[in-house]
């Protein structure tokens, strides 16, 4: 693996590149910024929205679109140029917000890269807090599904999340993907918003070969991500399905798992 050329590399940000702290480790940024001076692209695909995510890249100087809302929206950083996006359909949004009022999860949805909750609570402030994104609240969660939303989010307890994931696979059919990137993020966006599909359709925007790029993450939702991509890494910390799939596990997100795998498989 070593003596392939990888061009592009995509970066999931919580529990990938940040550490716990919620941090980028400065040897992590010195290596990124190689990769970038050396021709590589060098990307973030995360399930959190573009202005959140914004935030981060800016510091890493990664003057590329970004990957966000879990594959949902290609955005470029400097020009707010949108390469790709996939909003919830919405028949299948109407059904998720039915569900989530049947059982009565907090639920979120984005509009115009705005977080909206359906109501106040520690659930959105949590939320807002980690992604350091101000929310509003709309009650009326049926008008944002027509309109449209990047996804929708659902929050709770792990145990309570993942008993209710077939039966709401069963109600959508197939009309929208769920997958979780938190064990208490349930997040359903549409069938063509995986980092997966997002990966591929950057890789061909760059007119990068599909066995030229890398994918780094942690999580459920990286799955699609990390089987696309010519070299699927998975953390140390990731979760085991990840893992069994991934083509190489790397450290730990606090042990600097991204810049171990950067100098290991793309700077020369």
């Amino acid at each position: 693996m070593e003596s392939k050329r990888y061009r592009l590399i995509a970066i999931d940000v919580d529990d990938t590149l940040l550490t716990d702290d919620l941090v980028v480790t400065e040897g992590t940024k010195r290596a990124l910024a190689t990769a970038v001076a050396q021709g590589c692209v060098v990307t973030l695909a995360t399930g959190r929205m573009f202005p959140s995510a914004a935030k981060i890249a800016a510091p890493l100087d990664l003057n590329v679109p970004i990957i966000t809302y879990q594959g949902a929206l290609i955005k470029n950083l400097l020009d707010g140029e949108v390469l790709y996006e996939r909003p919830v359909p919405e028949d299948a949004a109407l059904e998720v917000v039915a569900f989530a009022e049947e059982k009565g999860l907090h639920i979120q949805a984005y509009e115009d890269d705005r977080l909206i909750a359906r109501e106040d609570n520690d659930k959105a402030r949590a939320y807002s807090a980690l992604t350091n994104v101000p929310y509003e609240v709309q009650a009326n969660f049926r008008s944002i599904a027509k309109r449209g939303t990047a996804k929708l989010l659902m929050i709770d307890e792990p145990a309570t999340l993942d008993a209710l994931i077939p039966e709401l696979r069963e109600r959508l059919g197939g009309r929208a993907h769920v997958t979780k990137s938190k064990p208490h993020y349930l997040e359903v966006v549409h069938p063509e918003a995986t980092k997966g599909h997002a990966l591929l359709h950057l890789a061909a925007h760059y007119g990068i070969p599909q066995e030229e790029t890398i994918a780094v993450g942690d999580s459920w939702n990286d799955h699609e991500m990390i089987e696309a991509a010519g070299l699927g890494v998975a953390m140390d910390n990731a979760v085991d399905s990840l893992k069994a799939v991934a083509n190489y596990v790397t450290a730990s997100n606090n042990d600097e798992g991204v810049r171990k795998v950067v100098e290991k498989f793309i700077l020369r």
